[in-house]
């Protein structure tokens, strides 16, 4: 992930509604939620939950994928590791004893 990326999902999550949102996406694993669900779950109006949707997809964050009459939205973990990552990636690099004191970031494992 570069810069860029970094600051545009991160501007995405910087939000009370759509960090919420992201991670009960993250909760629900690679099958992901309806809207409908999300809506009941943070009494949001469609438009509410679609505007906050459609900044997270445009960060990489969510997918979405079509199944009949039925739309899902999922948590990209691959984004997600990829941020995760990034924040962590100099952990410790001008420290003079890094001895144990970083460690690898975890990444969520979807298989």
């Amino acid at each position: 992930m570069d810069h860029f990326n970094a600051v545009e999902s991160l501007a995405a999550l910087a939000q009370s509604v759509r960090l919420a949102v992201f991670r009960r996406l993250v909760r629900a694993g690679p099958d992901g939620l309806c809207p409908s669900q999300l809506q009941e779950e943070f009494g949001l109006t469609p438009s509410v939950l679609s505007f906050h949707l459609k900044a997270l997809r445009g960060a990489g964050l969510v997918s979405v994928r079509q199944a009949g009459r039925h739309l899902y939205y999922a948590a990209d973990y691959t984004a997600m590791n990829a941020l995760i990552a990034y924040l962590g990636e100099n952990c410790c690099a001008d420290s003079a004893d890094t001895a144990g004191d970083c460690k690898e970031p975890q990444t969520c494992a979807t298989s």
